[in-house]
């Protein structure tokens, strides 16, 4: 892989991307010289002192058909006329300039998808615009050879579609800086903090939690993310008189984020069930989490509730109705002796389930790719 050019694309502004930076950092530690293209909002924050290369875009749009349109075009002069060896499609939407560039320039392609795109609930209920994406997924997808996905669900359902056998590389976080057995490593904050973090769109379960804090009084829920309903959960919690507990944070790097990670006592993901995508997910905050050794509270669906009780490490929700949930919650957080054991769980967990496993399926992947 030394002196191999790799260019990754995505679509967002790199920020928070997790993923995208683990392999990128990754792949240039072997040796590889690695670009990674993103795009550049208003807001954006710098992402400088990474291992790898960086390039955003300024586009003019910034969400719907144009920008996707807009974006894919640029992408594609912009791979047509760079050096590289293999070029990588971090889900479908940068897929057709990827693969167009990568048919007329004769390169290796890999095609990472991190959700099961086309079953995103943005698309429920969008029959034109799921449609579009559809046919992109269906005339593209079968002609890919090397591809990967975050969990055995979405890569079993691509290979009965279009019989594509896709790697599968979980969203697992680097291993802490500490010492898995300290005993204080072991006890909690005393502060009863509620922790989500990703973004803040339809399914999430946002809602339900912040109906929940009526209930629970002594708690605080900070919110890390920004997406489409952040205007929305605000109002909501002030109208529900919970807008001083319910702490909206932001978007934060995420080399910062790790510090507010191990100050909460509680995280969440409560992904409702809306299609397949959400059926099928297994997101980076679960392993973030776990990495940062509190217990979790996750829907139950079954990647994730699959993890919960493998490694026994928090609990699965029985009943999404708010005070149900609050019920849950301060139960989850009253137990002293459950939460040792969950702790002590999570510490195993937390050494097993990290990107240092992880990367070895990527490098085999992504050498096959360039040999190929």
């Amino acid at each position: 892989m030394k002196g191999k050019r790799i260019i990754i694309a995505v679509s967002n502004d790199l920020v928070v991307d997790q993923r995208v930076h683990r392999c990128a950092a990754t792949l240039s530690g072997n040796g590889a010289v690695v670009l990674v293209v993103g795009r550049k909002l208003p807001g954006s924050q710098p992402v400088d002192g990474r291992p790898y290369r960086v390039r955003r875009m300024r586009l003019v749009f910034r969400r719907g058909p144009l920008f996707y349109a807009c974006y894919n075009i640029r992408l594609f002069f912009f791979l047509l006329f760079r050096r590289a060896d293999l070029l990588v499609a971090n889900d479908l939407d940068t897929l057709p300039a990827c693969y167009l560039a990568s048919r007329i320039r004769g390169r290796s392609l890999v095609y990472d998808s991190h959700e099961y795109f086309t079953e995103v609930p943005e698309l429920i209920g969008r029959n034109f615009t799921r449609k579009v994406w559809t046919g992109i997924e269906k005339h593209i997808l079968p002609r890919i050879k090397f591809s990967s996905t975050v969990s055995l669900s979405v890569a079993e359902a691509y290979r009965g579609l279009y019989g594509l056998r896709m790697e599968v590389i979980r969203n697992l976080p680097g291993l802490e800086n500490r010492e898995t057995g300290r005993p204080d490593l072991l006890e909690f904050n005393p502060r009863r903090i509620i922790i989500y973090q990703g973004a803040l769109n339809v399914g999430r379960g946002l809602e339900t939690m912040i109906e929940a804090m009526q209930f629970l009084g002594d708690f605080h829920f900070q919110i890390f993310g920004d997406g489409d309903i952040s205007v929305q959960l605000k109002v909501l919690a002030g109208e529900l008189g919970v807008g001083d507990r319910v702490e909206f944070m932001g978007r934060i790097p995420f080399r910062e984020l790790k510090a507010f990670t191990r100050q909460a006592s509680l995280g969440i993901s409560l992904e409702e069930d809306r299609g397949l995508n959400y059926r099928y997910a297994l997101p980076n905050k679960l392993f973030d989490y776990i990495q940062a050794c509190i217990p979790v509270l996750v829907s139950d669906l079954p990647e994730m509730s699959g993890i919960i009780m493998e490694y026994g490490i928090g609990q699965v929700v029985k009943d999404p109705a708010p005070e149900a949930l609050a019920v849950q919650v301060r139960g989850m957080m009253d137990s002293h002796d459950q939460r040792m054991v969950w702790k002590k769980n999570l510490c195993k967990a937390a050494a097993e389930l990290c990107w240092e496993k992880e990367e070895e399926k990527l490098l085999a992947l992504y050498r096959r790719a360039l040999a190929g």
